[in-house]
Formats: structure tokens, C-alpha cells, sequence
């Protein structure tokens, strides 16, 4: 108990420096991210909703009501739509995104509605920035039903908007976005629901679509992800892609799996193509380590999938596909091992940078941890800890990383990304870091010194980075207090040993610098 009661009170010095810190940020102009339906979604419009990898999303906020009501529902259907970053000032609006459809009419979203992409070009501009939208997926008729009915624009395009405004990585602010801000952004709408893997109906999704063919009540779906991302660069070629000198495809959450899936397979296309570009990948809170929870054999309709158990199933539902390089490595049947990073890395030949929280919020859901929504027992406290380090071991061989000990998912389109920082770094800076390594090596120079972008938190607690985003009310949209956060975790003082009242100013110290 007195190692439990130490873990507990560490995390509460973390969230008080936090709270210091963000105080100090507010002060010199730093930006918070307001959430809405109680999450900091990965999206790019206030219009819109993100749904992220993870079965349930919640972004950093504490749930509360109606949250947990929607965390205990099938995790494996759909998950809640998650909320928008910060709104701009009339003179911070960004130049807008306009929507494309796919020339090819033949690949489409999970109904048949075209499926396309949103561009706003920089003239002159040599570099693509490419993003795949997250939002978990579907895997049975059951499932998508009920993700139909609850997100269809992640399954549709028939409501998606003619413009989007970019945030994060996405702006064309150079206060927001400093290092991309005036390449060509491309942003890719998610409805196919396969995690980015989808080639088009299975021979039996054919049988089943002639068999049904006069049942106007019956509804089939087509899944076609990979397929969209071959199209649109496809539809790129006229607006100056081949003579790009980068090309970085990057998303958040489902999104950055279907990076990790699809990086290698669109190197190869341009080099088909006739381009030099230099194709890299960039992963947001995509990197998912596999559940420790038993589950049922086959996974009955009736009992919520792991990650695995949807991916298995979606695999042969979706007529998915891996990465040539990793599916070699397992035999038929144990493809989906594929969409876990720390599995398909070592295969991979494309330059890749991991942005993981350490305490990806997603990541504790598949382990049924809903922060603030339940006491925490024994177990989970300690596979809160466990989580931690075994991120770190399996980011130890990427070259590239930006790791927060923070409780969060996404970070590229939060209007406030500039603000987080591993080891006195920003992820702008870091990634700038990486983009000069990779053109020195490129052009046969030096690397330049003192510039990191192996960025890892070395402090063992959650929330123990300084600059971690905050615990919010999702209800009152207000930070919480320290007592606040200690009731809205679940946290019993008394039995986990730990005196409120005690003097904790010696320790503070301890655990901020401790990133």
C-alpha cells in the first residue's frame, strides 16, 4: 500500500507543476484547447467530429455524467464523437481547405458516396503534408449499423463540407505552425471505417451483395481505404506532386495506423510515378501496445473486442491489407499483428517520427481504465505504471520520438501543440530537428549538433511533465482543482495512505524536473 500511496501522491505533485506551469504559459501567450462533448478531438473543423483508434475517446477531460454513460455502451460499434480544439479570432483565420472528389468514381466511402480530399495548395512549395483522419472503425454488419446510424460522416461523404480550416500541423498560421505552414496541406476525410486497410468488397460481401440485390432493406458496405489514399495521390499528379521534394503522410490515432500501413506503399507509388520525393511518415497517438484483458474465443457480438479481436475480424470483413515486408513475418491468419507499430517497424523502409503520449488515454480504455469514471483498484494502478515503461521499451529503436508522460490522445491538431515539450523541445522544434538530419544524410553532410528528436520523458507518473495538457470538467469545461481531480479519479486518501495536508514542497521539484 505505502508503494501505491506514493504513486498516487506523485501523480498529484505532477498535476499541481502542471497546473504552475500552465499559469506561466498563459502568461506569455501560450493557447489552451477548449474541448467540446467532453474531448480534445484530432480534428480540423468546428463543424466536425473526430473519433479516434481507440474504442472510446475522451481527450484530457475527467468524465462525468453522461461520458461514462457513454464509455460503458460496445466499445467495439463506434466511438463517441470527440470534440474541437480552440477557435480562432477573424484575424487568425486560416486560408481554408477546399473539397475534392475522387476522379476514379469507382472507389468510394463505406455507402457508395464518393470519397475525396481537401487541398489548399502554396504555390512554389516543393512539400506535401498528407493527413489521414482517425476515428477507430467497424468490423461486422452489426457494428458499422450502428456507426451508421450514430457518425455517418465517417462512413458517408454526403454531409462533408465544401471548405475545412486547418489547426495544428495543419495551420497556415506561422505563430501556430511554424515549420509547415506554407506547404501544400492535403487532408484525407476518413469513411472507410478499415483503419486505412481496405481494398474493396470480399468475394463473399459479392455473394451476399447478388443475393440481396432485391432486399431494398439490406444494407452493404464497401471498404476501401488503402485504395483512397492510391487515388488521391493519383488526383495530386496534375497539382505538381511529382515535383515535390517531401512528402510527409501523417494522422492521428486510426490515422496513424494507416500511416504505418501505408507509408511504404505510397513511397513506391511516386517512385512508379516519376518522383524524387523524399516520402516520410508521421504517426500521432497510433502506436498501440496489444491488451492484457482475457477475452472470449471468436468474440461474440455479444461481448466488446480488443483491438485485436476488431482488427481479426475486420481484417476478413474489410479485405484489408498489410504491409508486404511485415506479413511475411507471420503466418496466414496472424496478419493483423501488422497494425501494431512496435511489430511492423523493423520492416519498414520509409523515415518514420512516433508521437505517442505515455499515457495514451485510448490505450487505459482498451484496459476498461476511464479516468474519473470509476475507483481505481490495486491492479489498474498498477497497469497505469507498467504502461508507462513499456512504451518506452518499445519506442527504444525509433529514430524519431516525442514521447510526453502526460494523459492525453493526439497532439498534431490541437491548436496548442507548440506548447508541449519533452526535455526543454517542443514537437515543432523536434520535428524541424528530424527534417535537418534527414537532409544532411540526404545531401551527405553533418548532422547538425545539439537539435534532438529522440525525445522521451524520463519521470515515471502521469501528468509529471510541467507541460502536459490539463484534466478538464468536461461539464464545466473549467481545470480542475487538486481536490477536484483526487475525487474525479477515484482516489481513497485514507487507504492509499497518503496526507493531504502534508508538506509536498520538497518533492515538487523532484517531479517536475523529472522530464
Amino acid at each position: 500500500m505505502k508503494i501505491l500511496g506514493l504513486a498516487a501522491f506523485l501523480l498529484l505533485l505532477g498535476a499541481i507543476v502542471c497546473q504552475n506551469n500552465r499559469q506561466n504559459n498563459a502568461k506569455t501567450g501560450g493557447k489552451s484547447t477548449k474541448k467540446t462533448g467532453g474531448t480534445q478531438g484530432a480534428d480540423v473543423s468546428q463543424s466536425s467530429t473526430e473519433v479516434d483508434l481507440s474504442p472510446r475517446s475522451t481527450g484530457s477531460t475527467v468524465a462525468t455524467g453522461s461520458s461514462r454513460e457513454r464509455g460503458s455502451g460496445n466499445r467495439g460499434a463506434a466511438a463517441a464523437p470527440a470534440g474541437t480544439g480552440s477557435t480562432r479570432t477573424p484575424g487568425q483565420q486560416a486560408e481554408e481547405m477546399r473539397l475534392h472528389f475522387l476522379k476514379n468514381t469507382q472507389v468510394t466511402c463505406n455507402d457508395g458516396t464518393a470519397a475525396g480530399f481537401y487541398l489548399r495548395e502554396f504555390r512554389g512549395s516543393r512539400r506535401w503534408l498528407l493527413f489521414l483522419e482517425g476515428g477507430w472503425c467497424c468490423y461486422s454488419k452489426e457494428t458499422c449499423d450502428f456507426r451508421f446510424q450514430n457518425i455517418p460522416r465517417l462512413m458517408s461523404s454526403s454531409g462533408w463540407p465544401q471548405t475545412k480550416t486547418g489547426n495544428g500541423i495543419m495551420s497556415s498560421q506561422a505563430e501556430e505552425n511554424p515549420h509547415w505552414h506554407n506547404a501544400n496541406i492535403v487532408f484525407i476525410p476518413y469513411c472507410s471505417s478499415d483503419v486505412w486497410s481496405g481494398t474493396g468488397p470480399t468475394a463473399r460481401s459479392r455473394s451476399r451483395e447478388k443475393e440481396n440485390d432485391q432486399n431494398a432493406n439490406t444494407t452493404e458496405y464497401i471498404f476501401m481505404g488503402s485504395l483512397i489514399i492510391r487515388e488521391v495521390i493519383k488526383d495530386l499528379v496534375p497539382k505538381g506532386i511529382k515535383q515535390a521534394k517531401v512528402v510527409m503522410l501523417t494522422g492521428t490515432s486510426a490515422g496513424g495506423t494507416g500511416v504505418l500501413l501505408n507509408i511504404d506503399r505510397v513511397a513506391g507509388q511516386l517512385e512508379q510515378l516519376g518522383a524524387e520525393a523524399q516520402v516520410r511518415g508521421l504517426v500521432d497517438s497510433g502506436w498501440f501496445l496489444q491488451s492484457k484483458q482475457p477475452r472470449s474465443l471468436n468474440c461474440p457480438e455479444t461481448v466488446p473486442c480488443s483491438p485485436e479481436d476488431a482488427i481479426k475480424m475486420g481484417l476478413r470483413f474489410w479485405n484489408g491489407v498489410v504491409p508486404n515486408r511485415c506479413r511475411q513475418l507471420y503466418k496466414k491468419g496472424e496478419e493483423w499483428q501488422c497494425f501494431f507499430g512496435h511489430k511492423l517497424y523493423s520492416t519498414m523502409t520509409s523515415p518514420l517520427f512516433v508521437v505517442q503520449w505515455l499515457f495514451d488515454e485510448e490505450q487505459l480504455r482498451v484496459e476498461n481504465i476511464y479516468m474519473g469514471s470509476q475507483r481505481m483498484t490495486p491492479e489498474q494502478w498498477q497497469y497505469i505504471q507498467n504502461l508507462g515503461r513499456e512504451l518506452k521499451t518499445s519506442l527504444s529503436d525509433v529514430t524519431a520520438v516525442f514521447a510526453p508522460s502526460c494523459l492525453s490522445h493526439t497532439m498534431l491538431t490541437k491548436s496548442n501543440w507548440m506548447t508541449f515539450q519533452v526535455k526543454g523541445t517542443s514537437l515543432p522544434r523536434a520535428l524541424q530537428c528530424w527534417d535537418k538530419n534527414l537532409e544532411a544524410a540526404r545531401n551527405n553532410r553533418t548532422p547538425a549538433r545539439g537539435c534532438p528528436f529522440h525525445l522521451v520523458d524520463t519521470c515515471q507518473w502521469p501528468q509529471c511533465n510541467p507541460t502536459c495538457p490539463a484534466l478538464v470538467n468536461q461539464a464545466t469545461q473549467q481545470e480542475l482543482t487538486l481536490m477536484q481531480m483526487l475525487v474525479a479519479l477515484g482516489l481513497d486518501l485514507q487507504s492509499l495512505g497518503v496526507d493531504p495536508q502534508e508538506d509536498v514542497e520538497s518533492l515538487v521539484s523532484m517531479v517536475s524536473n523529472g522530464g
